[in-house]
C-alpha cells in the first residue's frame, strides 16, 4: 500500500514520486488501493479482537493492560519520539520549515507545537488497538456477566445485515469526518468498520467461529463479490464523476457516490475477511522455515519499513520507467531489505528486541 502511495495519485505518504499516468496505470492503482483499503485494516482488527478475550481471561485486567501498554504503547512512543522524526527530517526531508535548521531544533519545535501527537505514522494501528483494548477491559470490568456470544457463526443473511450496518454507520460518521480527515493520525471515517470487526472478533473467539466457518461459503462470497464488486465499482466511478475531478463526493456527505462507495466497501470487506480466513485455514494451514522467519520479523518490519521504503524510493527516482513497474520493484526491494535488516540488525539491538 505504501509503495503504491509513492507513485499513485491516491492516498498520502511521507515521500511521493508522482508523474503523469497512463489510463491503464491509473486504473491499476485505483483498483489495487481501493480493494486493499476496503478490507486489509479491518481484517487486522478482526484478528486482534479474536485474541483479546482469551488474553484478558488469562491475565486479568491489570496485567492485560500493562502488557498491551508494553507491546503496543512502547513501539508507538518509539515511533512518535524517535523513528518518525528521523524519517521526516532525514529521509523524506519534510521538516525544513525554519532556516537555518537542525534536527534538534525541529524536534523541539515538533514537541512544543503538538505535532508529535500526529506522528504515529503507520503505528496509528497500535494506538487504536490500545483504545479498543481499554474499552473492552472497561466493559468486562463493569459488566463481567455480559460478555455474550453466539456459538454458531453468522449465516449469509446475517452477513448481509452486518455489511449494511457497517455501510450505514460509515456513511453517518463520514458526514462529519470525511475520508482523509484524521484525529491523532487516525482516519475516523474508517473507524465504524474497525470497531465493528474488532467486536465481531471478540464474539467469534467466544463462539470459536474461525474453526466453524464454512469454506464453501467463503468461496461463494469471493466468487460473487469480486467480479460483481469490480463491475459495481467501475459503474460508481464512471457515473459518479471520479474521472471528472469529483472525488470529494466519495469522501463523505449527502451524496449517492459516498453512500454507494460505503456499501461497496462493506460488502467487499465482509467477503474478503471471510474468504481469506477460510482459505488460509483450509489450504495454507502450515508453517515452513520461511513463514516462521517472516512471522517472527513481521512486527519489526511494520515499525521500521517507512524510512527504508522512502530511502529506496529516493534511490529509484532517477530510474525511468512505468510507475507500475517502479511500484513492483520498490515493493520487492523493500520487502527483502526490511526483513533482512529486521533479522540482522533491529531485533539484535537489546532495547529494541524487547519491544519487537
Amino acid at each position: 500500500m505504501h509503495a503504491a502511495d509513492t507513485y499513485s495519485p491516491f492516498g498520502s505518504w511521507y515521500f511521493v514520486d508522482r508523474g503523469p499516468l497512463a489510463p491503464a496505470s491509473l486504473l491499476f492503482f485505483a483498483v489495487w488501493q481501493m480493494y486493499l483499503q476496503s478490507f486489509f485494516m479491518g481484517l487486522l482488527f478482526l484478528i486482534a479482537g479474536y485474541y483479546t478475550p482469551g488474553s484478558l481471561d488469562r491475565k486479568g485486567p491489570s496485567k492485560f493492560m500493562r502488557d498491551r501498554g508494553f507491546r503496543l504503547g512502547l513501539p508507538l512512543l518509539f515511533f512518535m519520539l524517535v523513528l518518525g522524526p528521523i524519517t521526516e527530517y532525514f529521509c523524506s526531508q519534510t521538516w525544513t520549515s525554519t532556516v537555518p535548521t537542525s534536527f534538534a531544533n525541529e524536534w523541539l519545535k515538533h514537541m512544543r507545537n503538538g505535532e508529535v501527537l500526529q506522528e504515529s505514522g503507520p503505528l496509528w494501528f497500535c494506538l487504536a488497538l490500545l483504545i479498543f483494548s481499554l474499552m473492552y477491559a472497561g466493559f468486562r470490568y463493569l459488566s463481567p456477566q455480559n460478555d455474550r456470544y453466539l456459538e454458531r457463526p453468522p449465516c449469509t443473511p446475517q452477513m448481509i445485515a452486518c455489511a449494511l450496518v457497517m455501510a450505514a454507520s460509515t456513511f453517518l460518521v463520514r458526514l462529519v469526518a470525511p475520508s482523509g480527515s484524521s484525529f491523532l493520525n487516525m482516519s475516523l471515517g474508517d473507524f465504524p468498520q474497525y470497531l465493528i470487526l474488532f467486536s465481531i472478533g471478540i464474539i467469534a473467539a467466544r463462539g470459536e467461529w474461525f474453526a466453524k466457518l464454512r469454506f464453501i461459503v467463503g468461496v461463494q462470497w469471493l466468487a460473487f463479490v469480486l467480479p460483481v464488486g469490480l463491475a459495481a465499482w467501475l459503474i460508481i466511478t464512471r457515473f459518479g464523476g471520479a474521472l471528472r475531478n469529483n472525488g470529494s463526493a466519495y469522501s463523505g456527505g449527502w451524496h449517492w457516490q459516498a453512500a454507494s462507495l460505503n456499501v461497496w466497501e462493506s460488502f467487499t470487506c465482509i467477503a474478503m475477511c471471510y474468504g481469506l480466513l477460510v482459505g488460509f485455514r483450509d489450504k495454507l494451514n502450515n508453517q515452513t522455515a520461511l513463514t516462521k522467519f517472516l512471522s517472527s520479523n513481521a512486527f519489526s518490519v511494520y515499525v521500521f519499513h517507512p524510512p527504508i521504503l522512502i530511502m529506496v524510493a529516493r534511490m529509484l527516482h532517477p530510474l525511468h520507467g512505468p510507475a507500475v513497474f517502479k511500484f513492483a520493484l520498490l515493493t520487492c526491494l523493500v520487502t527483502v531489505l526490511s526483513f533482512s535488516l529486521s533479522a540482522l540488525v533491529f531485533r539484535r539491538i537489546p532495547i529494541l528486541r524487547e519491544i519487537l
